[in-house]
Parts: structure tokens; C-alpha cells; sequence
């Protein structure tokens, strides 16, 4: 792990600074437009614009990076990221936060397949899945600093805007000067929707429904908390836990899937996500119990998200993991797009808690669409024994998710070659 990190601190450093910066923006865009007097409505188009410009991102920054280079599509993006970032307390309509959300998504989705394509060029096969670790709890702690700023600070003035919009023009400094500027650069050619269909139903049909599930957390999550009167320190504290409980939960729940029917799993993680999101739901007001909430939802939506793309891969060949990681991307990615616009029609229609009652319905579906699939495949239909789990964030870009396949396919080499020694 030492080692792994001593190889790589500049880029993981900045990528901290990074998520930092994007954690700020994500809440504090919820915050400042319930201050400013957006509705509901107009602030779920904000949030939802941020994953149309991710989407978008996730299939042209590839050809930009095969075109210029990564240090010229890094820099370019980041400092579009900075000038948006000080833009929003200067345009404060809901139509330029929309436009800006879009540049913003699709900049920090191109800044991100650039840092992880880096990543990947540094990790080698033994280390591939302690750096995706690392990297995991990196993102995890950046998002969880975001919050301790945000509390700190006015969200009515300026401050808040310009201190992400500094650490992300500061994090280009220890990444760019200490990575090789050229890594190799080859994306795979994402594998068709309906072949991925084909293969995984419940794993494409599981990663949409996640989809409406993340954009939730991740854009109307302080929403909802200004919305029932939380302070801004009890908003900031909401979201952490959300995090905090996904990094905590990554790793038994993964442990716990390398060893029964991953199905039965995805089954009981979704209804355990639902029931705790009905808490808060049916007991409103309390803020004990939004925490318990929070990190129910949070310990069970993110390592989800992992346990569909292993639960995936057990039904693809070694050769079409990488080329999956497209396709699943794209349908998560479609479901986050719809997310907050749903999602905030129910707050609007059911009050605040409507958050809570959203969250809660995708996550159960999750779970009765596992139950249904169990009816439909039996367990033996699997031609291999199955994939490790590996811990992959679900921010994650279109190259991260290749460099977790990849990290699939050595632990499966590794566990034959054991086999046979």
C-alpha cells in the first residue's frame, strides 16, 4: 500500500484537491439555489444537467485525448472548471446554472479520464487493485472535506465559490508536473447495449435504477436538507455520512459476494436500502434519523454499484469485461440524467421527504428485480466460477471502470494460477 502510494501521491494529492472542488460545487449549488428562491423543479434540472455533460464526456474526451494529448484536454477542461466555478454567484439564474452544470459535468468527467488514465499507466498487475483502493478512499475523503468547508463558510457570499475554483487550478500542479505527459491511450470499443442486455439483464437493469439513486445523493441530497430547515452544518454532516458509509461498507459487502450467489446479495443490499430510506421517510424531522437514513442508503447504493459490474462480469468472457465497462457506464449514466428530474417532481408532490420515498422505490426495485432474474437463470447457468469483487467508486469514469476490469481479469488469472500450482 506504501508503496503504491510513494508512485502515485502527486496524482491522488490532486485528485483530493479535485474532489474537493467538485463536492463544494455539488452542495453548494443545492444551498444557494434554495436561497436565491429556485423551485424545486429548477433546481432538479440544474443537478440532472451536471450527468448530460458527464455522459456526453465519457465518449468524446477520448477522441480529444487521441487528438491533442492529456496534458493540453487536462488543462483546457480544468481551467474551463475554474471559470464556471467563480461564474455561478455572478449569473445566479436557473438557466445559466443549468449551462454551467453541463460544461462542468462534461470537464470534470474529461479531467477525471485523464488523471485515471495516468493512474492506469502507473499501476502494474500487482498493484492495480491497491490503487483503485487508494484511489477509492481518496475520492471518499475529498467529497467528506467538501462538507467541512461548506459548513464553515457563507453560502450567501462569494468565498465559497472562489475556494474550489482555486483547488482545482491547484491540483494540475502535482499531477502535471510529476506524471509522464503521454501514457498510452487505447479505450476499448464499448460492447452493444443489447449484447450487454443479452449477457446481464439484471446487472444493465440494476445500473439504471442506481443511476436515478446516485444523482440523487449527489445533487438534491442538500436540497432536501435546506428544504426541512437543517443548518447548514447538519446539511454538510447529512452528506458526509453518506460517503463516510459507502467507503465503510465497500469492503465487507464485497468480502460477502466472492463467497454466495451474488444475486441473493444485490436482493438483500436493495431491500436493506429501502427499508432504511422508508425510516426517514415515515419518521421525518428527526435528525438522528436522517443520519441513520443517510448511512444506510449510502453503505448499500455505492457498494451496489460495484457488485453490479461483478455480478456482470461473471456472465462475460475474460476477453469483453473492459469493453462492458461502456455500456454499463452509459445506462448508469441515462439514469442519473433522469434521477433528479423524478426525484424533484416528488418533492414537489409529496413534500421534502418525496427525497427519501424516491430513493427508497429504485432501491426495492433493485431488489425485486434481483428476486425475479433468480426465477429466470438458475445459478448454474454460470459457465465460470466467478470474478473477485473489486471496490470501484461510482463517480467512477469510463477509464477507471476499464482499469477495475482489468483488475478483475488479473485476480482471475491469479486464482487459476494458484489453482494449478
Amino acid at each position: 500500500m506504501l508503496q503504491v502510494m510513494s508512485g502515485s501521491w502527486a496524482l491522488y494529492l490532486g485528485m483530493f484537491m479535485l474532489m474537493i472542488g467538485n463536492g463544494l460545487q455539488g452542495t453548494l449549488l443545492g444551498l444557494r439555489g434554495d436561497l436565491e428562491g429556485f423551485s424545486t423543479f429548477a433546481l432538479s434540472i440544474i443537478m440532472s444537467a451536471y450527468f448530460v455533460g458527464f455522459l456526453f464526456s465519457s465518449r468524446m474526451t477520448p477522441q480529444m485525448i487521441r487528438r491533442v494529448g492529456h496534458v493540453r484536454v487536462f488543462a483546457a477542461l480544468g481551467s474551463t472548471i475554474s471559470a464556471v466555478l467563480i461564474l455561478y454567484p455572478v449569473l445566479v439564474e436557473p438557466w445559466a446554472w443549468a449551462l454551467g452544470r453541463v460544461i462542468i459535468g462534461f470537464c470534470f468527467c474529461g479531467v477525471y479520464v485523464t488523471a485515471e488514465s495516468w493512474l492506469n499507466d502507473a499501476s502494474t498487475n500487482a498493484t492495480r487493485g491497491k490503487a483503485l483502493s487508494i484511489y477509492l478512499m481518496v475520492q471518499m475523503a475529498g467529497i467528506v472535506a467538501a462538507q467541512y468547508i461548506v459548513s464553515q463558510g457563507d453560502i450567501s457570499g462569494y468565498a465559497l465559490f472562489i475556494i474550489p475554483s482555486v483547488l482545482v487550478s491547484m491540483a494540475f500542479a502535482p499531477i502535471l508536473l510529476s506524471v509522464r505527459p503521454t501514457p498510452q491511450f487505447a479505450q476499448t470499443k464499448p460492447m452493444t447495449i443489447r449484447r450487454l442486455i443479452e449477457a446481464s439483464p439484471l446487472g444493465c437493469v440494476g445500473m439504471f435504477l442506481l443511476g436515478g439513486v446516485f444523482s440523487a445523493q449527489f445533487g438534491m441530497s442538500a436540497v432536501y436538507g435546506s428544504q426541512i430547515g437543517l443548518t447548514v452544518g447538519q446539511i454538510s454532516l447529512f452528506v458526509s455520512v453518506i460517503y463516510i458509509a459507502a467507503l465503510v461498507a465497500q469492503y465487507p459487502i464485497g468480502w460477502i459476494s466472492d463467497h454466495i450467489d451474488r444475486r441473493i446479495l444485490i436482493l438483500l443490499v436493495g431491500f436493506v436500502g429501502g427499508f432504511g430510506a422508508l425510516v426517514a421517510y415515515f419518521i421525518p424531522g428527526n435528525f438522528g434519523v436522517i443520519l441513520f437514513s443517510a448511512a444506510i442508503l449510502g453503505g448499500t447504493s455505492n457498494p451496489l454499484y460495484a457488485l453490479l459490474i461483478a455480478y456482470t462480469n461473471d456472465y462475460l468472457e475474460r476477453e469483453d469485461m473492459a469493453a462492458a465497462s461502456g455500456g454499463l457506464l452509459f445506462i448508469n449514466g441515462i439514469g442519473a440524467i433522469a434521477g433528479p428530474l423524478i426525484v424533484g417532481w416528488m418533492m414537489e408532490t409529496l413534500g421534502a421527504n418525496g427525497f427519501w420515498m424516491f430513493s427508497s422505490i429504485l432501491m426495492f426495485l433493485v431488489g425485486f428485480y434481483a428476486l425475479y432474474r433468480m426465477t429466470r437463470r438458475s445459478r448454474s447457468d454460470l459457465d465460470t466460477d466467478g470474478v473477485s469483487y473489486v471496490a470501484v467508486s461510482s463517480s467512477a469514469s469510463p477509464v477507471l471502470v476499464e482499469v477495475a476490469q482489468e483488475a478483475y481479469v488479473d485476480a482471475e488469472i491469479e486464482e487459476e494460477s494458484q489453482a494449478n500450482a
